[in-house]
């Protein structure tokens, strides 16, 4: 495999073309009108631009795509994640047109895409699932015959979904029709799949997923897990590795079955296992996404293995390099996605001029992102702007140090998600390891952030004040040196 197209944007195409050229596989961007001076595309060997600004006019145009990749004669196609990396039409074309998808089979993103046939494949390996119906369900009857059966609360979930789209929690009998009309209208109108299927509702629930490889030869392994409890509108925000509450018997039993999942659908590549986890610590596989993850870089930190060198090793049909003894946890990792979200403001998009972009830099600090100062945050696409990553020896470590990140990250012109980072990490639920997935709605409100930021803003005046005092014969600007993962940018 000697060029690589990738078919995405922002950060998670620089970090694929940052491994391929590691690699010493050379780089095709695509890229929109609007993308046209975005750093994916500068970093490329070559690039291409396939569209106006929306993503239905340029990003998820299949034909468009492969077009490209013939006339540039690349030999695979990295998808990354988000628009069609999930799509099984395009993985088909892909290879029919006689180029490596560098992903897993149709057969099995169709499988995995859907919840319902997801349930039906790994019935076979025994693996715990929520109490509840694995048929689609439309009839309100028939739907209340269920819940009763179940007792309530439920969780009505759409078949085709994710990101917590066509998903709604019904706590009474007197709510069931009217919450199910409406997942079956949001289903049809995010997935064009108004499927709904029926499950009890997990109180006090923790995300707990289980990142696996798998090789063309049989060879099944994992990675181990991330904690992916902190969301909002039922989407990750911060995501760790390993997970505090898993004990190494748990862990094995989750990674063993999480094995068997992908050897369900005879899964290729990297792909990842979602379970949710109880207050008792009995836990349900959720669904698998087919696809590299966001959180993916906290798995790398603690293992030492890259991700996306392993999807391409496995895409040119080489054997895993290692077995599942040979693997160990070393180390902890966070990760804050950070978003142009207002956290003052219900997390609405923010959309604006990056009129100030200052990185943060460090041993053990990892940037992954797309942007650069005087940059615009489009309305077009995904608001994420970086993945902000620490590690350290401990887990409080790894904390301590993302709140050191975070203050060293200079981000103006946009509300971002990191005043919320700092929330998270200081906050004693969160320290503790004592959380689940409604840590948002329990903890977080506006007027607790408002008061964080101005203890903040005191102690930084202070400090800033005394340092000034300290030094003021010999203050020095900054040094602004790349760190090492942001170099070739």
């Amino acid at each position: 495999m000697k060029k690589i197209l990738v078919a995405n944007r922002g950060e998670i195409a620089l970090r694929i073309m940052r491994t391929a050229k590691k690699m010493g596989i050379q780089t095709v961007a695509v890229y929109s009108e609007l993308d046209r001076h975005a750093p994916h595309v500068v970093f490329a060997d070559e690039a291409v631009c396939i569209g106006p600004a929306p993503s239905s006019q340029s990003y998820l145009k299949m034909d468009k795509i492969i077009e490209v990749a013939q006339t540039l004669n690349v030999d695979g196609i990295h998808p990354g994640y988000g628009f069609l990396s999930e799509n099984a039409e395009f993985a088909q074309k892909v290879t029919d047109n006689g180029i490596i998808f560098i992903g897993p089979s149709p057969h099995a993103i169709r499988i995995m895409g859907s919840k319902l046939a997801a349930k039906e494949a790994v019935k076979k390996y025994d693996i715990p699932m929520v109490p509840g119906i694995d048929k689609a369900v439309e009839d309100p009857q028939k739907a209340m015959e269920i819940a009763r059966q179940i007792g309530f609360p439920i969780l009505i979930k759409a078949s085709a979904g994710g990101g917590g789209k066509g998903m709604r929690i019904v706590k009474n009998e007197e709510e069931l029709e009217e919450q199910m009309e409406r997942a079956i209208s949001e289903a049809l109108s995010a997935f064009g799949d108004g499927s709904v299927f029926i499950e009890k509702y997990v109180s006090s629930p923790r995300h707990i997923e289980i990142q696996v490889l798998a090789d063309q030869h049989g060879n099944v392994v994992h990675l181990f897990e991330r904690e992916c409890s902190v969301q909002r509108r039922h989407q990750k925000v911060v995501e760790e590795a390993p997970s505090s509450v898993l004990s190494p018997a748990l862990r094995e039993a989750m990674g063993n079955d999480a094995v068997n999942v992908a050897k369900s659908c005879d899964y290729i590549g990297a792909g990842t296992v979602e379970f949710l986890l109880d207050a008792d610590h009995n836990y349900y596989f959720l669904e698998m996404n087919t696809r590299l993850q966001v959180e993916h870089p906290v798995t790398e930190l603690i293992t030492g293995v890259d991700l996306v060198e392993e999807q391409i090793k496995v895409a040119r049909n080489e054997p895993l390099s290692f077995k599942q003894e040979d693997l160990s946890i070393k180390g902890h990792a966070l990760e804050l996605r950070v978003y142009a979200e207002d956290p003052l403001n219900d997390f609405l998009p923010s959309v604006g001029n990056l009129s100030s972009y200052k990185r943060p830099e460090g041993e053990n600090i990892r940037l992954d992102d797309g942007y650069e100062e005087g940059m615009d945050i489009p309305i077009y696409y995904d608001p994420m702007i970086s993945k902000l990553v620490t590690y350290g020896d401990t887990r409080q470590a790894a904390i301590q140090k993302m709140i050191e990140a975070i203050q060293q990250y200079t981000i103006e012109g946009v509300a971002t998600t990191l005043p919320f980072g700092t929330f998270v990490c200081q906050h004693e639920a969160f320290i503790s390891g004592n959380f689940d997935t409604h840590f948002v709605k329990n903890y977080f409100t506006k007027e607790n952030l408002e008061k964080q930021n101005e203890e903040a803003a005191s102690i930084a005046a202070q400090l800033g004040l005394k340092l000034f005092m300290e030094h003021r014969s010999t203050l020095k600007s900054l040094n602004t040196k790349e760190t090492a993962w942001s170099k070739n940018r």
